[in-house]
């Protein structure tokens, strides 16, 4: 089945072989948390929809200390702990109501990240949903209610990714030629800067990472280059073409100078049909 998202466990460590695990979510199955070094299924985590069926999450998060578990369904984001897998939740967080449609987050959560880091919104005390509606809400997990709503997006939010120590928000979408860093020190959430990229005509999901030491940002295109950028100025500090088709995915190595970057599209041939001569 189509797989929406996988999550590595944040804590893993070769030493300890209980933390080498990763969850992946995927159409019509529950949440399953694999072992990275058998491949078998450890457990599960399942979200149900309003009649009771289980239901398939769209994005998935761990926290920073891997104790909870964020999954983004439909108009609704659910909160696992990881030791209790199962049904049962820790906290529901409705993103959508009808009667506060202009203060709420309408459509699939498609994109969830807690924050990072010990700065004011750093450790996890922070997290961030988006939809494909195209906004983007920041939760306060003690009680899971809505500090801000951020829009500035034209399509569906594919990615969120906290920096520095919890104080900027990196953001990505589809059908959308930037990606957009908000400030959010202060109290406040505002957009800071934009970084050009070429996924203005796409639906595809284009993926970006953020470097170790948390100073450079890297995205793919849709015109086969992997741009770097400044994440303190916001400025180009690289650009190069690495593929002759669209870089959906790049990623760094946690300890080594790699770049790790993914390539496709699809594309669907238009043939032409022989037309009977009589």
């Amino acid at each position: 089945e189509t797989v929406y998202d996988a999550e590595w466990f944040p804590c893993m460590t070769t030493a300890e072989p209980a933390t080498c695990c990763f969850a992946s979510t995927s159409r019509a199955h529950p949440i399953h948390l694999w072992d990275a070094c058998t491949g078998a299924l450890r457990c599960t985590y399942r979200g149900y929809n309003d009649v009771d069926e289980v239901t398939a999450a769209f994005s998935l998060a761990f926290s920073p200390d891997g104790t909870r578990l964020l999954a983004g369904y439909n108009k609704k984001a659910l909160v696992f702990d990881v030791s209790r897998p199962g049904r049962d939740y820790a906290a529901a967080v409705r993103t959508y109501a009808k009667a506060r449609r202009d203060e709420s987050l309408p459509g699939m959560v498609s994109a969830a990240a807690f924050s990072d880091g010990a700065g004011a919104g750093g450790g996890g005390s922070v997290a961030a949903l988006g939809s494909y509606g195209g906004g983007i809400a920041l939760y306060d997990t003690r009680t899971w209610e809505m500090l801000f709503l951020l829009k500035g997006h034209r399509g569906g939010i594919t990615q969120l990714r906290f920096t520095g120590g919890g104080c900027f928000l990196l953001s990505g979408a589809r059908q959308d030629g930037d990606l957009i860093c908000w400030d959010l020190r202060g109290g406040a959430a505002s957009e800071l800067y934009r970084l050009p990229r070429n996924t203005a005509t796409t639906n595809q999901r284009v993926g970006f990472s953020v470097e170790p030491c948390g100073r450079h940002v890297a995205t793919g295109g849709c015109d086969g280059a992997v741009r770097v950028f400044d994440l303190q100025t916001g400025q180009s500090a690289d650009s190069r073409r690495v593929a002759s088709d669209t870089v959906n995915g790049c990623d760094f190595h946690p300890c080594l100078n790699l770049l790790a970057v993914a390539t496709g599209h699809r594309r669907y041939p238009i043939t032409s049909c022989p037309m009977d001569s009589d």
